[in-house]
């Protein structure tokens, strides 16, 4: 019977995940946890100090040391391969067995898993407000109050890094790259890097990293922001930069390009305006039923 149970529980947790991630894709949010080592890095927290065992807001855990591919910012399950250590812990509740408490690193208000995952997925899927955990705390170097003020201070931070490596605004004082996501100014170095090499491919020659930068703004990036800003499409996507629009149409091309769907002839102010009409405020609400629907879904699992 109980076998039964937490199958039925882990299921009902997948399908959670499958709707919020379409959700969130429809709405343009985050839905992933934040990698901890990054984070660290991004703020520059070394300090640490064991602060022994206290209750825990769940709702305050945003991220993972290792695990954080494996569930989403709800520590919903988003991998099959999670399914046996799931659901042995979600037997445990109904055999009402005593779970050890987890492994958390505090910075701020904010906590990352260190080891406990699945412990805090399944106690959140259950409705479980605190868990138990042993805390290790950084030190943060600006107060960090909650997820919001930690995204903001790691993307200036982000934003900071790409510039200082790229060195676009002595390169191009009139550059203007500015992203509003957190954890996204590592996929504009890989565009750099990718440019980099179809570069010294087509030249046959290795190209210096100043050169791939000033090539890769001069000839990819500014031609598609400038479409962007004529355009107005900005209109339609409030509160985002022409980098965001930028980063989301190239891999959108990428995943139409990858299930043989995208006309490779296909003009570049083509592909805005389609993908503005497909992701827009407006089409967005064209889809508010496919959301209601979805949400009642989600509700209901």
């Amino acid at each position: 019977m109980i076998s039964h149970l937490v199958h039925e529980d882990f299921e009902r947790a997948r399908r959670k995940a499958r709707w919020r991630g379409l959700l969130k894709r429809l709405r343009r949010c985050n839905n992933t946890l934040l990698p901890f080592e990054d984070i660290r890095r991004g703020l520059r927290a070394q300090v640490q100090h064991y602060s022994g065992l206290r209750q825990v807001s769940i709702q305050q855990i945003v991220g993972s040391v290792s695990r954080y591919h494996d569930f989403d910012r709800a520590f919903l399950p988003r991998q099959t391969s999670t399914r046996g250590r799931w659901e042995g812990i979600d037997r445990a509740y109904y055999e009402d067995t005593a779970l050890p408490p987890i492994e958390l690193y505090q910075l701020g208000e904010t906590y990352f898993v260190k080891d406990g995952n699945h412990r805090v997925s399944v106690a959140r899927e259950r409705g479980q407000e605190f868990i138990d955990a042993y805390v290790i705390e950084l030190q943060a170097p600006v107060p960090i109050a909650s997820l919001e003020e930690l995204e903001d201070w790691v993307r200036r931070q982000d934003a900071l890094d790409f510039l200082t490596r790229t060195r676009l605004l002595s390169l191009r004082p009139q550059a203007r790259v500015e992203l509003t996501l957190c954890g996204q100014y590592e996929k504009l170095l890989e565009h750099i890097e990718v440019h980099r090499w179809f570069l010294g491919i087509e030249r046959q020659q290795p190209i210096g990293w100043e050169e791939a930068v000033t090539s890769w703004y001069d000839h990819v990036y500014a031609p598609l922001a400038g479409i962007i800003q004529r355009s107005r499409t900005l209109r339609d996507f409030p509160g985002r930069t022409s980098a965001d629009l930028y980063l989301w149409i190239i891999e959108h091309r990428w995943y139409l390009h990858e299930a043989g769907l995208l006309d490779e002839h296909q003009l570049l102010e083509d592909s805005v305006r389609e993908y503005a009409a497909e992701f827009s405020g407006r089409a967005t609400r064209r889809l508010s039923r496919l959301a209601r629907w979805a949400s009642a879904r989600l509700r209901a699992a």
